[in-house]
């Protein structure tokens, strides 16, 4: 059915344990996922054989040594046996709801890209998969302790091969690559899905030593601010709230409520050329305009001169 496809973090630490309860959430989905894991990072051969699944040792990276997003994609879609396709953090945790949204959404007739919020928690053992309980303790514990995160959190890219023919040398790990992923989907004008109301994906609480510049070297650093150039910038920050339908209870609808009317309004620019020159017009005349409102009135000593109190 599907091919899960990801870059996990060297097994060192506390990725170790967060890491072998994500992968090991996703083989616990069944013979219909296929997974592939990506990177020659320490333990890696290691938690592919344990598990029982495939490992590609050879990812292209930057000059960092940091994976890059469009070797990552094309060696899923490359390697990948499955009609479907998903690109998972290595620390997510996926349960039994996971697949049914996999195929309602897959019952769209045109390209599509599902994603959805995630639900934060503090998880500090491994999860003993062989415990028949496990998938409702652990949501019990998200029910009591979680907190979900903001549409920008995005951990999961659920699509058909072909979606991005063509994908920017992002840093994985950083910032923007799947805001512009969401962007991309929507500028070819594919059905992006919220599916985070059906769907509950458990994001394991980490910090940021993996890093040697910790959490400010992954969003301030070079490789971040070398992915929002390579992202086109903050126009093309797209996030789950850029949705087009909504998986619920009831099924897959149109996303027509108010919100997201209101959203796609405001980012019709970055998708409509035409709709784009006229705001970018449209602010400059607005510009223009207080330019000289200001200047008139400093003239006639309305206002004092600049730098002046």
């Amino acid at each position: 059915m599907i091919t899960l496809f990801t870059v996990p973090k060297p097994m060192h630490g506390e990725f170790r344990h967060l890491q072998e309860n994500a992968l090991g959430s996703w083989r616990a989905l069944g013979p219909e996922v296929e997974i592939l894991i990506l990177g020659e990072e320490d333990g890696l051969a290691d938690l592919a054989a344990r598990l029982g699944v495939r490992h590609v040792r050879d990812v292209v990276r930057n000059e960092f040594g940091t994976p890059r997003i469009d070797e990552i994609f094309r060696i899923g879609e490359q390697e990948g046996t499955q009609p479907l396709l998903g690109y998972i953090n290595a620390d997510i945790i996926l349960g039994s709801d996971f697949l049914p949204a996999v195929r309602a959404a897959a019952e769209l007739r045109k390209p599509f890209l599902m994603v959805g919020q995630r639900w934060t928690l503090k998880i500090d053992a491994g999860i003993d998969f062989a415990d028949p309980d496990w998938e409702r303790a652990l949501r019990e514990r998200v029910q009591a302790e979680g907190e979900q995160e903001d549409p920008s959190a995005i951990d999961y890219f659920v699509f058909r091969r072909g979606l991005w023919p063509a994908i920017p040398p992002f840093a994985v790990g950083r910032t923007m690559w799947d805001n512009w992923l969401i962007y991309a989907a929507r500028a070819r004008g594919a059905a992006v899905v919220d599916a985070g109301a059906v769907v509950q994906v458990i994001h394991p609480y980490h910090g940021y030593r993996h890093h040697p510049g910790g959490r400010t070297g992954v969003w301030e650093g070079p490789e971040a601010k070398r992915n929002m150039e390579l992202a086109g910038g903050l126009a093309h920050y797209f996030t789950i709230a850029d949705a087009t339908h909504v998986l619920t209870p009831a099924g897959l609808r149109p996303a027509l409520d108010r919100a997201h009317l209101q959203r796609r309004w405001q980012m019709l620019p970055a998708l409509s050329r035409p709709v784009g020159w006229y705001v970018r017009i449209r602010d400059r005349i607005a510009q223009a305009v207080l330019a000289l409102r200001t200047w008139i009135a400093r003239a006639r000593g309305r206002i004092p001169p600049a730098g002046k109190k």
